[in-house]
């Protein structure tokens, strides 16, 4: 029997590090996961519903005082560390048979709080896709409307890079233009505009096709990130945040033919009550992981691990999407990057002083040079088609509503306004084969990176329970490069970094070639260098997905899982379809609308 009474950290809203007993394992809303969506969705219920206890359960610890996370420059160093989950990919094998990192933040704020802050939105064509593919009021109206409640926008501190559209100036989640750009960085647009690609500072109304500078999440009050347990402010007092819990279980039973949650299980064997609903907002790979640990998926796997099925509901865990990058690292001539962090000490503790003091530091650094193309930009008519059909010919439109939509993004009516290609511009060093080792000659140097991501990648896997250890990490196969499409795309974006590498004014800042360097010249070298350097960049969506149940769907358009009464999905596995965006702002703004959603059920 469960204790009525238990002791664990529980944060008030307002309490840092307060440590009280719960007097009652009983609240209206349980919210699963303290994340980007799960604070942000708890905090506005907790205004929206007054009168509504809630309760966010976060497996994690309180990380706001980490300077690993909230110091810009120190983004990257928790990834890997003990506020991550840690997971990894079962062997790809169209990918070199390489085991691929999946970094999912185990702590208050989770990935929001190891993300590298990119900030900015996909075409209107995309969000409208959600409702063409059968989630009516889900679209770029109702949408963009969500992600601007989120946004507190300070403009950049430099002329001429002024964003007047799509931001938003009243929201919890403060964003700005970086104030440190390298001088590496100047040449970024000059470049690209000689390569044709046109300058749009206004891309985060809709239509990010172009080259920017784009912002980050960070706070320019203090120079620190700006991430979802920013919402806590905003929250009422019947907000409760339960860190270092780990549910095991959502509780059910079925009344009138439906699966009602009753509540949760923790894994010490605590059961905490929900009198309304249990929101999962756990993340794409263990939202539909405690599903399964439920009971409800598919049933074949659920009796393999041991567990009772509840409901059959096979798609649970499938549809798993993710964006691919490939990246290109040059070294400078004359010039000094970010990687002076990595050597000199000095120089290091230098601009940690200064950060500490609120100056202007190296430590405020984080990428903002960013372009969106489609394939006909990117490479051309002639190389454009032949990469469209190999995605036309390696893909079977008819057998999934999610590859027909990929391609009709590349070639449909909207397609001459959806990028596929997102190409980064990063000051300093960002590769598979590392930074020189101190022993070594180029131990000292100086680098900048061009990274590459695939935006509507055709590979899509599945995430599910480990049946031989079902509260272990989940088996996790996204099936990368399953789809030639997406090794060839990925070939074409490789070979793009170098053209944009070797045209001035970039071509003049630098030394030589690092990775790959100038010997890859061959299809084959070009195909085994992607085969062996591409990896993720940690968007995976999709796995709870809002479809319409035969077409795969998991949650319908109140994001209710299909078949129960009161068990709501918020977070970035109910994303149906890749966007061509970095997906932080698309997962605020869904728990924007959930939130409302929710509180409009409840209010009447």
């Amino acid at each position: 029997m469960a204790p009525s009474v238990f002791t664990t950290t529980i944060l008030s809203a307002f309490a840092t590090l307060s440590v009280v007993q719960a007097k009652t394992p009983t609240y209206d809303f349980v919210v699963v996961g303290g994340g980007t969506a799960s604070l942000a969705v708890a905090s506005r219920l907790s205004r929206y519903l007054p009168n509504n206890t809630v309760l966010v359960i976060e497996a994690g610890p309180d990380g706001r005082d980490v300077p690993g996370i909230y110091v810009p420059g120190m983004k990257g160093i928790t990834l890997g560390g003990v506020y991550d989950y840690n997971f990894t990919t079962v062997a790809q094998t169209q990918a070199g048979g390489r085991s691929w990192a999946q970094n999912r933040g185990k702590v208050l704020g989770g990935s929001s709080a190891l993300n590298l802050m990119c900030w900015d939105r996909a075409s209107v064509a995309e969000y409208d896709a959600w409702e063409h593919l059968g989630n009516p009021g889900w679209n770029w109206d109702s949408m963009i409307t969500s992600m601007l409640k989120v946004e507190n926008y300070t403009q950049s501190v430099y002329p001429g890079q002024e964003i007047d559209q799509g931001v938003g100036v009243d929201g919890p989640i403060h964003a700005t233009i970086n104030r440190i750009q390298p001088k590496d960085q100047d040449t970024w647009i000059p470049t690209m505009e000689n390569l044709g690609f046109p300058e749009n500072m206004e891309s985060l109304d809709g239509n990010p096709l172009g080259v920017s500078i784009q912002p980050n999440n960070i706070d320019t009050a203090k120079y620190t990130r700006s991430y979802s347990p920013e919402y806590l402010r905003i929250a009422g007092d019947n907000l409760l945040v339960m860190t270092e819990a780990q549910v095991v279980k959502i509780n059910t039973e079925k009344i009138h033919g439906k699966v009602v949650a009753t509540g949760v299980t923790l894994k010490n064997n605590i059961k905490i009550n929900a009198r309304k609903e249990v929101i999962l907002s756990a993340g794409s790979f263990l939202s539909p992981a405690l599903l399964e640990l439920s009971g409800i998926g598919n049933s074949s796997i659920i009796t393999a691990a041991g567990i009772k099925p509840v409901l059959d509901l096979p798609t649970v865990g499938e549809n798993l999407q993710d964006h691919i990058r490939i990246q290109n690292s040059f070294k400078l001539k004359n010039m000094t990057s970010f990687d002076e962090l990595k050597y000199n000490a000095t120089f290091k503790a230098e601009q940690l002083a200064l950060y500490n003091t609120n100056n202007v530091s190296s430590y405020d650094y984080a990428a903002s040079g960013f372009a969106y193309l489609t394939w006909p930009q990117a490479l051309g008519n002639e190389s454009a088609t032949a990469l469209i059909k190999t995605a036309l010919k390696a893909t079977n439109a008819k057998a999934s509503i999610i590859d027909k939509t990929k391609l009709d993004f590349m070639i449909g009516k909207q397609s001459h306004t959806i990028p596929q290609l997102e190409i980064i511009f990063s000051d300093g060093y960002t590769g598979v084969g590392g930074y020189p080792l101190a022993n070594s000659s180029a131990y000292g140097s100086n680098y900048y990176t061009l990274l590459s991501v695939i935006m509507h990648t055709l590979s899509r896997g599945n995430v599910h329970i480990n049946t031989s250890n079902p509260l272990g990490k989940p088996i996790i196969d996204p099936r990368y490069l399953s789809n030639p499409y997406d090794l060839s795309a990925a070939i074409a974006a490789t070979k793009l970094n170098r053209k944009i590498a070797s045209t001035a004014p970039m071509r003049d800042i630098i030394a030589s070639e690092y990775e790959p360097d100038s010997s890859i010249q061959t299809d084959q070298q070009w195909r085994d260098f992607a085969l062996n350097h591409t990896l993720t960049i940690y968007h995976p969506l999709g796995t709870c997905a809002m479809l319409p149940k035969k077409e795969g769907g998991v949650v319908d358009p109140e994001l209710k899982v299909y078949g129960t009464k009161n068990i709501r999905i918020v977070d970035a596995s109910v994303i149906p379809v890749q966007l061509s965006a970095h997906i932080q702002t698309a997962i605020y703004g869904i728990a924007e609308r959930a939130a409302e959603m929710i509180a409009a059920e409840y209010s009447t």
